[in-house]
């Protein structure tokens, strides 16, 4: 890749559409919903903007992550130890320790989840990725970057704004990403903090242009670094809201609820003015040709010549509210349907329903998540793996045969005791491990809760037989004073 292949200057007028796109939807999800400003009442209740939160919300529920061996010990040929004799029963039998083999793999993994929870821990991420969820809700596409921090030495994972990302990809293999560009501004002082670099300017553009091979360092149009890429892989995550059927970038929720919001904005506003003319009515004067102190007021005395009449106008005559509060509920529904977020997602379930039917009522609300999680998956799992790499390269870290999986919780809340029980017999019936009932129960490190269970149970087993053998003597001690014969007065 030569620096003459490239030029900065050119991402400005590359991909325009996408980025009014962005623009757009971003300011409806603000708030910004009238196209046109008028002196008129113009109400908002951007429902948009709390829908996407909301879907977020269920969306992100019980998300984490699971490391196995990539082998399982069942499938390895055991490592037989030393024979022992156990003398229970008076009898002898040939015991086996755990192999070698198997305990190192499953020492990897616990070392790859504990890793993976500290670089979580470090970056926050639980709270990067609700943000970065929302963000991707709204524009229509996500990002993330993972690097090494040589001076903390560490790994650091961003969430860089997608409008200044760019990406190429060979011919119709959208997955085949072989160059990216991330581009934004730097004050004066940041660019000297982390560039060691004066301007005059108060600020420049940044672009950094990543490949497999290489990486590219540009001030405004200025190249200024050029280094073999340190990491062998494009450090960026780009991954779109919705996937769009043969397109790179994503779609975003805001479309489909734009015409709706915003009719919706509209009646309701309609309806305020009604109603605030119907609590100031109207003086209608007829056969009147001049009108003097004529005012609305309690206990005002109007003087009328004859044949004049007057009265008030009554907007809400006929039941006229009613059609305009049934228009605002059709515009409810319509948007209900159109957002897949029902009513009952918002809590508000007119009658007691069963977990079936709380679960088919909210359907569309599942599905929707099930076809967002179908490409989180993908991208969290690319994530870890970059983590994993760059902690084997720059920690010297041993993930051999480590694999590692994401997990997701139940899109629904669920009745924790009854599944609870439910984990409980599929274990004792040997058809799910420990490991799993817990992963089912969105238990975040299985493994450490497992160590934890097994140091309870050795030190409740030590503290019982403490007991009993002081229970025991105490017992001797009480048995033997009572067979001493009594000394005669």
């Amino acid at each position: 890749m030569k620096a003459a292949d490239f030029n900065p200057a050119q991402l400005r007028t590359m991909d325009a559409d996408r980025m009014q796109r962005y623009v757009q939807h971003l300011n409806f999800y603000k708030g910004n919903h009238w196209p046109e400003q008028s002196r008129h009442r113009q109400l908002v209740f951007n429902y948009a903007k709390v829908s996407i939160e909301k879907l977020t919300s269920f969306l992100m529920q019980g998300f984490s992550f699971s490391c196995e061996p990539a082998v399982s010990p069942l499938h390895s040929p055991p490592e037989r130890g030393p024979r022992r004799e156990s003398r229970a029963g008076g009898g002898k039998r040939a015991g086996a320790e755990v192999p070698r083999q198997h305990r190192d793999a499953l020492a990897r993994v616990r070392n790859a989840e504990h890793a993976l929870h500290r670089v979580y821990r470090q970056n926050n991420l639980h709270q990067l990725d609700y943000e970065t969820e929302i963000d991707t809700a709204v524009l229509g596409d996500g990002c993330y970057k993972v690097t090494w921090d040589s001076e903390e030495g560490r790994i650091r994972i961003t969430s860089p704004d997608v409008s200044g990302i760019y990406a190429w990809w060979l011919g119709d293999d959208l997955a085949r990403i072989w160059r990216v560009a991330s581009r934004y501004m730097l004050r004066q002082d940041e660019l000297e903090m982390l560039y060691n670099r004066k301007i005059e300017k108060t600020s420049a553009w940044i672009t950094e242009l990543w490949t497999d091979a290489e990486f590219q360092l540009f001030i405004d149009t200025e190249l200024v670094e050029t280094k073999p890429n340190p990491y062998g892989f494009i450090p960026f995550i780009i991954f779109p809201n919705i996937r769009h059927p043969k397109h790179f970038w994503g779609v975003s929720d805001i479309p489909v609820i734009m015409q709706p919001q915003r009719e919706l904005n509209r009646a309701f506003s309609q309806l305020s003015r009604i109603l605030e003319l119907s609590g100031n009515p109207i003086a209608v004067l007829e056969n009147v040709t001049e009108a003097e102190d004529i005012k609305v007021q309690p206990g005002a005395l109007w003087a009328l010549p004859e044949d004049a009449q007057a009265y008030l106008l009554d907007l809400l005559q006929g039941g006229g509210v009613k059609l305009h509060v049934d228009y605002i509920d059709h515009l409810y529904r319509a948007m209900h349907d159109v957002s897949e977020i029902p009513r009952a997602a918002w809590g508000g379930v007119e009658k007691e329903m069963s977990g079936a039917a709380l679960r088919i009522e909210l359907g569309s609300l599942i599905q929707k998540v099930v076809r967002k999680r179908l490409i989180r998956t993908n991208t969290y799992y690319r994530r870890n793996a970059m983590i994993m790499q760059l902690l084997a390269k720059y920690e010297k870290q041993d993930f051999t045969d480590v694999n590692h999986r994401v997990v997701w919780g139940p899109v629904l809340p669920q009745d924790v005791e009854r599944q609870a029980m439910n984990e409980q017999l599929l274990v004792q019936a040997g058809v799910h491990s420990r490991r799993t009932a817990m992963e089912e129960m969105n238990i975040q490190d299985p493994d450490e809760e497992f160590e934890r269970w097994l140091e309870e149970r050795k030190r409740i087993l030590e503290m019982n037989l403490e007991f009993r053998a002081q229970s025991t003597r105490g017992g001797e001690r009480e048995r033997k004073f009572s067979a001493e014969p009594e000394v005669p007065e």
